[in-house]
């Protein structure tokens, strides 16, 4: 991991554009940064670019101008970010993204064993990465017979089965229940990471969120 002070940012966006074309543009000199110890919130209007900004930090997207520092260090290439993925988890809004493989254990796995972990690591981080959530029992289940709300621990379980530093979570409890919905809340308030939360949740946010950042024309309105 790359070495990265007290003081210096996690994630540092300094005058970045972003469009989707000539007829829409979505970010206009835009500057964010993510300290240690902070779970920011983002929110915005639909449409204002709160996925996009997520999918910018992990090499999904790429900006036309700005630069990108994550975990201290410049990101521009593809082999940049593909280190970054190994480090900033990202939870996508919809679960079945996220969700490949034909049961929980090898979904939780699969991280893992893509960063070279032997068989006996797997094993372990599995099983406590599933404990920590509560979801041990789960193991053998075919991934897509689990409930909507099931579904959402398990895809955040496959990211921190890698032991990110940064975690970012696009609409974390869209389509929760109230049960799941406080569980997660009660998983994400003890969890260590710094986090860039996107929700329209009010409530949520106000349980787990640090501080707030607004999107809106192009840039970013802290504390709003």
């Amino acid at each position: 991991m790359d070495a990265v002070g007290l003081s210096d940012p996690l994630i540092d966006m300094q005058g970045v554009y972003f469009d989707y074309g000539p007829d829409h543009p979505v970010f206009r000199d835009l500057r964010f940064g993510l300290h240690a110890g902070e779970r920011i919130a983002l929110t915005g209007a639909n449409g204002a670019g709160k996925t996009t900004l997520l999918h910018l930090m992990v090499g999904l997207a790429h900006p036309q101008r700005g630069t990108i520092e994550i975990l201290g260090t410049r990101r521009r290439s593809e082999s940049d970010f593909v280190e970054v993925r190994k480090q900033v988890g990202l939870l996508f809004q919809d679960s079945d993204s996220q969700l490949f493989c034909p049961t929980v254990f090898d979904d939780v796995a699969f991280g893992p064993l893509n960063l070279g972990k032997s068989a006996r690591e797997v094993g372990v981080i599995v099983a406590q990465t599933l404990d920590s959530l509560g979801l041990s029992t789960l193991r053998d289940r075919v991934t897509y017979q689990l409930s909507h709300g099931q579904k959402r621990l398990v895809a955040l379980a496959t990211i921190l089965a890698m032991h990110p530093r940064v975690l970012l979570l696009d609409e974390p409890t869209n389509g929760l229940d109230s049960v799941h919905e406080a569980r997660l809340i009660d998983i994400l308030r003890n969890r260590p990471e710094e986090m860039v939360i996107v929700s329209h949740n009010a409530p949520f946010i106000d349980q787990v969120a640090t501080r707030r950042s607004r999107l809106e024309n192009g840039g970013i309105a802290d504390g709003t």
